[in-house]
């Protein structure tokens, strides 16, 4: 158990860890990041309780809009959510790289119990490839949203409003490419690992125009 336990566990608190450290210019309180995190392993339970009832029900009959729209949809809703009412207008949201931070933790958290509900019903022998693909993308899809939502915050013009709808509409989008290519079965491989490259691309490309921002930021406030 405690293997299994690790292995679900370790792949979200690399990839936090990876992102905190790319945050060179400021600090963000650990305690915070934690919360974060906590957040985002709570909400799988109301999202994994939705899916139960909508599947039970039968709401929603057609296995595309299942799997692909409304899944995406509600697991990025929520974390949306979440960030946008407990952290948005937090005192410790205080630069645009917190952005990155908060929708990395909050999303790993999500992928944290999923990881470990998925490992306790099918093995260690998936763990791997769901610590490459499913735990990495919801890093990921995490890091598009807070960048987007550093982007709102901190924004000098009048498109904060713009950004905020891109916090959501994003990661919804880039999450339902990556279900609607699990869709395809056996040769899912053949657009999963270009889809996985671009988004690492495009993530860490947020990364670094965060920090970018963060430092423009830190001048106009005189803290650089």
């Amino acid at each position: 158990m405690f293997i299994l336990l690790s292995a679900a566990i370790a792949p979200a608190l690399a990839l936090l860890g990876y992102f905190y450290m790319r945050n060179q210019m400021a600090t963000e309180p650990r305690r915070t990041l934690i919360q974060a995190f906590v957040y985002g392993a709570i909400i799988t339970f109301p999202i994994l309780f939705i899916q139960y009832v909508v599947q039970e029900e039968g709401t929603i009959t057609s296995p595309f809009m299942t799997n692909v729209v409304f899944t995406s949809t509600i697991e990025e809703f929520f974390k949306w959510l979440i960030i946008f009412v407990l952290i948005f207008r937090h005192v410790e949201f205080d630069d645009p790289y917190d952005g990155i931070l908060y929708g990395a933790a909050v999303s790993l958290g999500f992928a944290t119990v999923e990881n470990v509900l998925y490992l306790l019903s099918f093995g260690l022998d998936t763990a791997f490839v769901r610590a490459l693909l499913p735990v990495s993308s919801h890093a990921l899809f995490g890091v598009v949203m807070g960048y987007y939502f550093g982007k709102s915050k901190f924004s000098n013009n009048n498109k904060w409003k713009e950004y905020l709808c891109l916090s959501i509409f994003t990661p919804i989008a880039l999450h339902f490419i990556y279900n609607l290519i699990w869709t395809l079965g056996g040769n899912f491989i053949y657009l999963m690992v270009p889809f996985m490259l671009f988004l690492w691309w495009f993530g860490l490309r947020k990364v670094k125009l965060a920090h970018q921002h963060l430092i423009e930021h830190l001048i106009e406030n005189n803290r650089y």
